[in-house]
């Protein structure tokens, strides 16, 4: 794929309008070039697929549109924590604290508006029923245009569960971009709808043009799903699922799962991702650079963001889950010894972390009395853990801390001096990892099947199908070789509930690929943040004014559009 030219920063505030490929300007990609050259609008159409993983040269190597949603999506959430503060902007998103000149902020921003509007260049230029294989370009660039609208409304403004008229993102459905206005979050969505039903009619009838990294009518239909369950209108999620569903949804996935995202832009379970290659290689400015290191932090990669202790106590009920064996890691295990750690206050809004791992004679390190407790040495005070049996699946231990009840985890040890940074274990994910032997490529996924039958599951238990939901359920857990959900194992784990269950499954599938925030805060729910990171400690209602991004300075400069709040 092509490269981009040169912009200004002053280019940001026209949100799309006049922009530049080098091959030629997409915005003359008229009815009558296209006529005169029809494989026109395939080269400007992989231009917009481009302007995903390339980077505006004047900026620096971390600034991709991939790299800047996947962070901003997932770093609201509870999956991951940070052990110490960074410069990178998205740190801020972790605290909750953006503001419009970080260059996340910016980028994500203009680079959307400038894909929407190279869509918006072809959708014009191509007229309905010219050939198969225009309309299949047309649908293409609608999806497009669907996909980064819904991403902008999602980023930038709140959730859809708090209201349809509530400020979304600027709209742009042509290349007239005379006027600049908010619209609504529910006119944001109705469009992203629109624009996903046009383009799987129009893809009905063609064949994808190559790999994953393509669009296809079966994207389109599995975003939509999605779009459908964000808005609650689960009738319409199952029946946009069942369109590219087979009768035994488990056939959907990729059997492989330890090679599943090494491999995503081949699998079959893959629907659209962001096509990388060797030459595509970011070393540490990739996505994965952030969760994972070969040796160690700061020798491939970063590893500075890790698993949070939540979301690896769910995992460990069932320990053999093929999601956690093939994708957790521990740096420098020390076989056959244990680790305490818990978070504490540091006296700033931050929470830090105490980590007890220093052999295994008791009391320079932890001791396994043989009983189901532990006990270890912390600033010469003698602790010994309590344990609390939560459900069939979890215990829970906890100690005395300065006065306060306080839950600690006990996992096996690391290398106390350079197995963790400062006080955290280095817990890594490598979903980003692996691709052609690269621990810092992949093709970054934004839909799977796996997802769509989880849209269909939860959508199934939403309207009292409880049969089809669990069949769907069972689907993704076999394929992660852990036991099907019956009542007996719901009321086991401790649910009575099974959109509960669904959710829970979703984060243990989903995790770090930008899913669980609006997970939580589409179904109304609480985000609890309170475990150890350098993030605020809390809890964070969907109704909360700082869970939108804030607009580009830049943007708000230009066209006077109004603030997040």
């Amino acid at each position: 794929m092509k490269k981009i030219l040169i912009f200004s920063l002053a280019a940001m505030a026209l949100v799309g309008c006049d922009m530049e490929m080098d091959l030629f300007r997409s915005d003359t990609m008229t009815s009558d070039k296209f006529r005169e050259d029809p494989g026109a609008a395939t080269y400007t159409t992989d231009g917009n697929y481009a302007l995903f993983k390339d980077m505006v040269e004047s900026y620096d190597s971390a600034n991709s549109y991939v790299r800047h949603y996947f962070q901003m999506a997932e770093f609201r959430g509870d999956n991951c924590t940070m052990a110490e503060p960074t410069t990178d902007p998205l740190y801020r998103t972790f605290c909750y604290d953006d503001d419009g000149s970080a260059k996340n902020n910016s980028y994500l921003w203009y680079i959307g508006y400038k894909i929407i509007f190279g869509a918006n260049s072809n959708i014009e230029s191509i007229q309905d029923g010219f050939s198969v294989e225009s309309d299949y370009i047309k649908g293409e660039n609608l999806f497009l245009r669907a996909l980064v609208h819904f991403h902008l409304v999602n980023i930038y403004a709140k959730p859809y569960s708090c209201g349809r008229d509530n400020l979304g993102v600027v709209l742009r459905t042509s290349t007239d971009c005379s006027v600049t206005k908010r619209a609504t979050v529910g006119e944001v969505y109705d469009q992203v709808v629109a624009d996903l039903i046009k383009a799987a009619q129009l893809m009905e009838k063609g064949k994808r043009r190559g790999d994953a990294g393509y669009a296809s009518r079966e994207a389109a239909l599995g975003l939509l799903s999605r779009v459908y369950l964000y808005m609650d209108e689960n009738d319409k999620c199952i029946e946009a699922a069942s369109q590219i569903l087979a009768s035994d949804p488990f056939t959907n996935l990729d059997s492989n799962v330890a090679d599943y995202f090494k491999n995503a832009r081949t699998s079959h379970e893959t629907l659209f991702c962001i096509a990388h290659t060797k030459e595509d290689t970011r070393s540490k400015s990739a996505i994965g650079s952030m969760y994972y290191a070969t040796n160690g932090m700061g020798s491939d990669g970063w590893a500075q963001i890790y698993y949070s202790d939540p979301l690896i106590e769910l995992f460990e009920r069932f320990p053999n889950d093929k999601r956690f064996t093939s994708y957790f890691s521990m740096y420098k295990v020390q076989e056959g010894q244990k680790m305490i750690h818990w978070p504490i206050d540091e006296g700033n809004y931050y929470r830090a972390n105490v980590l007890v791992t220093k052999g295994n004679a008791y009391p320079a390190g932890v001791k396994d009395n043989g009983d189901g407790t532990y006990s270890f040495t912390h600033e010469g005070k003698n602790y010994t853990t309590t344990p609390k049996q939560i459900n069939k699946y979890l215990t829970r231990h906890y100690i005395n801390f300065n006065g306060k009840e306080t839950q600690v985890y006990v996992r096996p040890a690391v290398d106390a001096m350079s197995g963790h940074y400062n006080t955290y274990p280095l817990y890594l994910c490598s979903k980003f990892s692996g691709q052609d032997g690269d621990p810092m490529l992949s093709s970054p996924v934004f839909l799977r099947y796996s997802e769509v039958v989880l849209n269909r599951a939860e959508a199934y238990a939403k309207t009292g199908q409880k049969a089809l939901a669990l069949k769907d359920l069972n689907a993704i857990r076999k394929r992660a070789g852990i036991p099907e959900m019956t009542d007996q194992l719901m009321a086991d784990l401790g649910h009575t509930d099974l959109v509960e269950v669904i959710l829970e499954e979703r984060r243990l599938e989903l995790h770090h690929e930008g899913h669980r925030a609006f997970d939580v805060w589409r179904n109304k729910g609480t985000m609890d943040r309170e475990f150890a990171g350098y993030h605020p400690w809390g809890k964070v209602e969907y109704t909360d004014n700082r869970i939108p991004h804030r607009i580009p300075f830049d943007e708000i400069s230009a066209s006077g559009i109004p603030q997040n709040e």
